[in-house]
């Protein structure tokens, strides 16, 4: 058992120099060494975030797991940021470092990096996210925990007060998950944001819920959230995967679907993040920026998908194993849509590399991925079925997978949290 332990403390640690030797954007920021049992990292990028301290007390006032925490928020801003973003900046360090003095204790310790002068090309929310995953990763190496969990979270979200205790119950209940996504609803009501941006937000969310609903009814093995600040994953399964990328949007979608194909991915579906509706224009897609073209469109119905696409999809998801036989038979639009991307040449080289018809459907969901499906939902969109009202096509799922429709939009959102917390 001796020489064991010993041979995974030098693969442990070959691995993590290796991934910081190569991969890592910065050398050792935080010096202070982490407490002996330090269990969960929670990152948090900055950037022009006037809330930061309400986000810190919600992760103060949640209940302590059996595990030290820590928190590190990277606050950021580019190299060509204007004089606004670096003095809210400014104003978000000095309003955490006091903060602090009243708030950290041996449990739970919050660190603070200023990164005001990333480069232009890279400056993001991806680049924050993998400078504060990064100093995760070197918190873990100097205890030898290789299987620490390293959370990501937002400066304007909140989070029920189990979140880090469940985070923590979570990974010992599926010791071999590599990751997991956390259930999230924004709030829909209150007096903290517009009648506008309430109705706004149900129909994106919705729009969310029903997306990821679509792909599971068709089959696909990765119908999961893909969402910044409500996922977790564990510090051997970053490095391993490179860590996170530089994009600055949809650095999250990415990343996890680095993750998802590798198996054992779960869902944590016992608390809650709390993301802010609110409207931003710092990355080109994503909430925020659904929310200020919701504004600035004067939009009274959100379009999104139309439920035709997932039948067809699931069609032909359903009889893939027949694809080793060349007995499949594929929808006209999902037909199209292979042969625009070389189907045929790959489909051959994915049963060269296949043993069995089961190895086959495998293989074959790693090259049809989901960011293929995604491209085929807007194939879709364009060529065959256009958008229809979220309400509609929220609504049409619902019967599809044997469910009532309702009546009205907030009821039908309820419908799909529900869902996706059963």
């Amino acid at each position: 058992m001796t020489i064991l332990c010993i041979t995974d403390s030098f693969y442990y640690f070959h691995n993590v120099n290796y991934y910081l030797n190569r991969f890592s954007a910065r050398e050792q920021l935080i010096k202070e060494k982490p407490n002996d049992d330090l269990g969960i990292v929670v990152v948090i990028p900055c950037n022009n975030e006037p809330s930061l301290t309400t986000s810190l007390e919600s992760l103060f006032n949640c209940i302590r797991p059996n595990c030290s925490v820590e928190v590190i928020v990277v606050i950021n801003a580019s190299e060509k940021a204007g004089r606004n973003i670096l003095h809210q900046n400014e104003a978000s360090f000095k309003d955490a470092i006091e903060w602090r003095e009243e708030h950290q204790n041996e449990q739970i310790k919050f660190f603070f990096i200023e990164e005001n002068t990333l480069p232009k090309k890279h400056a993001g929310v991806g680049l924050a996210r993998k400078i504060g995953m990064d100093e995760a990763i070197r918190r873990f190496k100097l205890i030898n925990n290789h299987r620490g969990i390293i959370a990501c979270f937002d400066a304007d979200a909140l989070c029920e007060t189990n979140y880090l205790s469940e985070l923590s119950i979570h990974f010992k209940q599926y010791p071999k998950s590599l990751a997991c996504s956390i259930h999230f609803e924004h709030p829909i009501t209150g007096n903290d944001f517009s009648e506008e941006i309430y109705k706004g937000i149900i129909q994106y969310e919705l729009h969310l819920r029903y997306y990821k609903n679509g792909l599971a009814y068709a089959g696909l093995p990765y119908a999961y959230h893909t969402i910044g600040s409500s996922m977790a994953v564990r510090s051997d399964a970053y490095q391993k995967q490179n860590g996170m990328n530089k994009r600055k949007a949809g650095e999250d979608f990415y990343f996890l679907q680095k993750l998802i194909p590798l198996g054992s991915f779960t869902e944590l579906k016992s608390t809650k993040i709390i993301p802010s509706p609110r409207v931003s224009n710092r990355v080109p897609f994503g909430t925020g920026k659904a929310m200020q073209n919701w504004l600035d469109e004067e939009k009274q119905e959100l379009l999104s998908y139309h439920p035709k696409s997932f039948i067809d999809l699931k069609r032909f998801c359903d009889s893939v194993v027949d694809l080793y036989d060349n007995k499949n038979v594929i929808p006209k639009t999902v037909q199209v849509f292979l042969d625009s991307i070389n189907f045929e040449e790959n489909l051959l080289k994915i049963k060269k590399n296949s043993t069995s018809s089961t190895h086959f459907v495998e293989v074959f969901f790693k090259w049809f991925n989901a960011f293929k499906v995604l491209k085929y939902m807007h194939f879709a969109r364009n060529n065959y079925y256009v958008d229809i009202p979220i309400f509609d096509g929220a609504n049409e799922l619902l019967e599809m997978i044997g469910k009532s429709k309702k009546e009205s939009i907030k009821d039908l959102l309820s419908e799909y949290r529900r869902i996706d917390v059963s």
